[in-house]
């Protein structure tokens, strides 16, 4: 049976919390809602180690991530990590501690199928390297597309969509296609053995039990933040 399973993200807030009442991370307990938050935490902590910080306080890095001190701490504590008193947290060590619990600390194979405007911005991305991920395959099916190529990557044919991800042992698909054509490439993914899809496409996918599906919306963010300027200048 198909199950819708989109979840709305921001860009910058990639992981948001989930719906309250979502059950516990399976392998170690760990709250769904707790879970979105890792990432934020991750990023913080590679924003504070390029700047040459070893340690920080549970305050420093709850305001580097944005939430309050008390939430980080009962966050960090489903880990274990419970900082040291008077020192705080050992950022590369806690850096650690999250990327193994997410699952990267070994780069993760990345196909960004739709090379547009978007596809385009998405493969020049040098964050995600540093993140743990390795965009391995940019697919179009536009034969337009094909000559076309970003960094070291040409643009294939989405024939080889099936190929590639064998080949490469692909873990996640990034959909930047037209609406019309999401659901048929997340179909031939899942069929593939992606169970991990991230969609930017402006549609809601079905997929089977056992496929997460991150959902990018611009203009749905673009749409929040216009109702706090429509309440900014009521206020005003």
């Amino acid at each position: 049976m198909s199950a819708t399973r989109d979840r709305s993200t921001g860009v910058e807030h990639a992981a948001r919390a989930v719906a309250p009442g979502r059950p516990a991370h399976p392998a170690r307990g760990i709250p769904e809602a707790t879970v979105a938050r890792l990432p934020v935490y991750l990023r913080a902590l590679v924003a504070l180690a390029e700047r040459g910080i070893a340690t920080c306080s549970s305050e420093e890095l709850a305001g580097a991530a944005g939430v309050n001190s008390a939430k980080l701490r009962k966050d960090l504590s489903y880990l274990g990590s419970y900082g040291t008193r008077g020192v705080g947290y050992d950022v590369e060590y806690l850096r650690y501690q999250i990327a193994r619990e997410i699952g990267v600390t070994q780069d993760l194979a990345v196909v960004i199928v739709g090379i547009g405007n978007l596809g385009h911005a998405l493969a020049n991305y040098a964050g995600f390297t540093s993140r743990g991920f390795r965009i391995v395959a940019l697919l179009d099916s536009d034969p337009d597309r094909w000559s076309e190529s970003v960094g070291d990557l040409a643009v294939v044919p989405l024939d080889r969509l099936e190929e590639v991800v064998a080949a490469e042992s692909v873990a996640i698909g990034v959909i930047a296609t037209p609406a019309s054509a999401a659901q048929p490439v997340c179909d031939r993914l899942v069929a593939a053995g992606v169970t991990s899809i991230l969609n930017f496409a402006p549609v809601v996918l079905s997929v089977p039990d056992g496929v997460d599906v991150r959902k990018v919306d611009l203009s749905i963010e673009l749409q929040i933040l216009a109702y706090h300027e429509q309440r900014k200048a009521v206020g005003a």
